[in-house]
């Protein structure tokens, strides 16, 4: 039986690089339940103190983003909470700044390494710290005017673990680094969407549909400006693929007709 399913944000965090367009991208270790050795984005499940009302805001505020996202406010502000922490915990990359928002880049904080970051990092992983009192400590606010609503997937029913999750991207503040410091992943990497789906194709580097097909919507874009800019229409539609055994080999099938084949099978 199919369990509930859980809340969940995802972060493609984009550069500017000398070929154009990059993705910063983590491979899941192999032992974890869930995409083990999947090639994948910075995220993970919504947590409850995800959902403090006295985390420092600044930007659009809840009641925008829960347009942009087709759920209620408090969702909207669980989902954009769990972004900024998942991608300060398992990339090194804190989307926090100036609690009015103001001086644009020079407004965000500009390095968060260190070994008083990295302890309030691991606070924050082990739950002895929530994202507010972290940004509260530091005197700044996350930065939702940092995020861009992307895509909405959700596991299919036959899964055993099934997530409704809401995929964001941002550039990588300048002055940040994004880090190897997951736990959760034995291999992180730039490159560009093209040269990640090729590996994919290669069968040297496995996904799951959604990070294949948001790959493949990165590709159309030249830089950070046009990817940011060029965010789907709002609401998002959610995306919940179904699967088809065929003779070249096992594809997801996507609600709009779109066939995504599947090099590597898929983890059970």
């Amino acid at each position: 039986m199919s369990q509930e399913i859980r809340p969940a944000a995802t972060v493609l965090l984009l550069r500017d690089g000398a070929a154009g367009l990059e993705v910063h991208l983590l491979r899941r270790t192999r032992g974890m339940p869930f995409a083990g050795g999947m090639t994948a984005y910075p995220g993970g499940g919504v947590d409850p103190r995800d959902a403090d009302t006295d985390v420092a805001w600044a930007g659009p505020e809840p009641a925008v983003w829960a347009a942009s996202l087709g759920c209620d406010e408090r969702l909207a502000r669980e989902l954009v909470c769990a972004a900024v922490r998942e991608t300060f915990e398992e990339a090194g990359v804190l989307l926090a700044g100036s609690p009015d928002g103001s001086g644009g880049a020079a407004g965000i904080v500009p390095s968060v390494t260190g070994d008083d970051w990295e302890a309030q990092r691991q606070a924050l992983l082990t739950r002895e710290l929530s994202l507010a009192e972290l940004l509260a400590a530091r005197g700044l606010a996350l930065r939702a005017d940092l995020l861009r609503p992307f895509a909405h997937w959700v596991t299919p029913p036959a899964e055993t673990r099934r997530y409704d999750t809401r995929f964001f991207a941002a550039a990588l503040p300048v002055g940040q680094e994004a880090r190897d410091v997951s736990g959760e992943a034995d291999e992180v990497s730039w490159l560009t969407p093209e040269a990640a789906l090729a590996e994919m194709r290669a069968g040297t580097r496995p996904m799951l549909p959604p990070t294949i097909h948001t790959l493949g919507q990165l590709a159309a874009f030249p830089d950070v400006a046009a990817a940011l800019a060029g965010s789907p229409p709002e609401p998002l539609s959610p995306i919940m693929p179904t699967f088809a055994e065929e003779p070249d080999g096992r594809w997801a099938v996507l609600p709009d007709g779109t066939r995504i084949r599947l090099v590597v099978p898929l983890p059970s």
